[in-house]
């Protein structure tokens, strides 16, 4: 996924990079030996179902402090309580307000999950919620310091993603707690089910 983000990142424009993305994540459903899918899954896959993208959707936002330090232990089915650490919130127009997170445990970096108003809709998302940053896995699609020293996050919802979990059951995902979603409808991003 490293990888994937990179060039997506190098793209020449915001559609074109989820061209590319969409392209990238079919490919590794299908064909990665880590695949979340099911062998029968694999046999029958035909995409990921992902809306057409709408720059509406995409944001360059402060993370801002509010939050920051809470702790929160979220319990897996498989990984027992994964700890993880608030970072700050970012404020989305619109959509409303949503923690970022690290991973305590290992790894670090930013961990964004949400759920929506589609979740778990006919034609919505995944019922428990999507991610939208995960910079561990490499799925991030850059940041710059703005002229306050503030984190600046390109926030882009047209590259949600379902968690692993989504697909096997036999993975275990951390979800959206109650500072992670939000009222709003946001359509875009991979939808649910893929087949």
């Amino acid at each position: 996924m490293f990888a994937v983000y990179a060039s997506v990142r190098d793209a020449p424009s915001p559609a074109e990079a989820h061209a590319l993305w969409c392209r990238e994540r079919d490919a590794l459903f299908v064909g990665h030996p880590a695949s979340a899918l099911l062998p029968a899954d694999r046999a029958r896959f035909a995409g990921l179902r992902v809306a057409p993208y709408d720059p509406r959707f995409r944001f360059e936002l402060p993370l801002l402090p509010e939050g920051a330090g809470q702790e929160r232990p979220v319990r897996t089915g498989t990984d027992g309580i994964v700890p993880f650490v608030r970072l700050g919130t970012f404020d989305v127009p619109g959509i409303g307000k949503l923690a970022a997170w690290k991973h305590a445990g290992y790894g670090g970096g930013v961990f964004v999950p949400f759920r929506d108003a589609t979740a778990g809709r006919p034609g919505g998302s995944y019922g428990a919620g999507r991610y939208l940053l995960d910079t561990i896995k490499g799925a991030y699609l850059g940041a710059r310091t703005g002229d306050d020293g503030v984190p600046v996050y390109t926030l882009d919802f047209n590259f949600a993603y379902n968690p692993s979990c989504a697909y096997n059951e036999a993975w275990a995902c951390p979800l959206p707690g109650p500072e992670n979603r939000v009222a709003a409808e946001i359509p875009v991003g991979e939808l649910y089910p893929i087949l």
